[in-house]
């Protein structure tokens, strides 16, 4: 330490202990900032495998509702679809001629379907519509088939949903 003295002065040994100084400082620096940049890594990492496996998740879950609910609207297009074959055998063309359906039921049947208002009644309610007995049976089993289809829709769109939920919480 005494040759550094006499070799150098006091300014250029003070300039190279700071000199030192700041190098091991950069160091220390850069060496924290990689640290907090690898721990953001990590946790990207973390969070993208977390989405893989909630989207997995989810996956199964879509496909056994899909499933579940696809065999149920099925079944009940079927089992429409077989009433609707019998309605010749319950209603039969005596039926029809015996039991006139109304222009008025027509109104107000196609009145409660689209929501508008019928307009007030008249005299020419009371005569026959073009409309058989028949004929009403089968639009009135193609549309509780319909709403029955609909309704199985909308409570499997609801417990998958609730399903979906449930995994995407369950997922750590």
């Amino acid at each position: 330490m005494s040759l550094l003295k006499e070799v150098l002065p006091w300014w250029a040994r003070w300039l190279f202990f700071a000199s030192a100084a700041a190098v091991f400082g950069t160091i220390c620096y850069y060496k924290g900032k990689q640290d907090e940049g690898e721990k953001h890594i990590a946790y990207v990492n973390q969070q993208a495998e977390r989405s893989t496996k909630i989207a997995k998740a989810q996956q199964a879950v879509v496909t056994q509702t899909q499933i579940k609910y696809v065999d149920r609207i099925k079944t009940i297009y079927v089992k429409g679809e077989t009433i609707e074959k019998q309605v010749p055998i319950y209603i039969t063309q005596a039926d029809n001629d015996r039991f006139a359906v109304n222009a008025g039921f027509v109104r107000l049947y196609d009145a409660a379907w689209s929501g508008e208002d019928p307009r007030p009644a008249a005299d020419s309610d009371r005569e026959p519509a073009s409309v058989s007995l028949a004929q009403v049976v089968e639009a009135d089993v193609f549309n509780a088939t319909t709403c029955r289809a609909w309704r199985e829709i909308a409570l499997g769109l609801r417990e998958n949903h609730e399903l979906l939920k449930r995994v995407t919480n369950q997922v750590n």
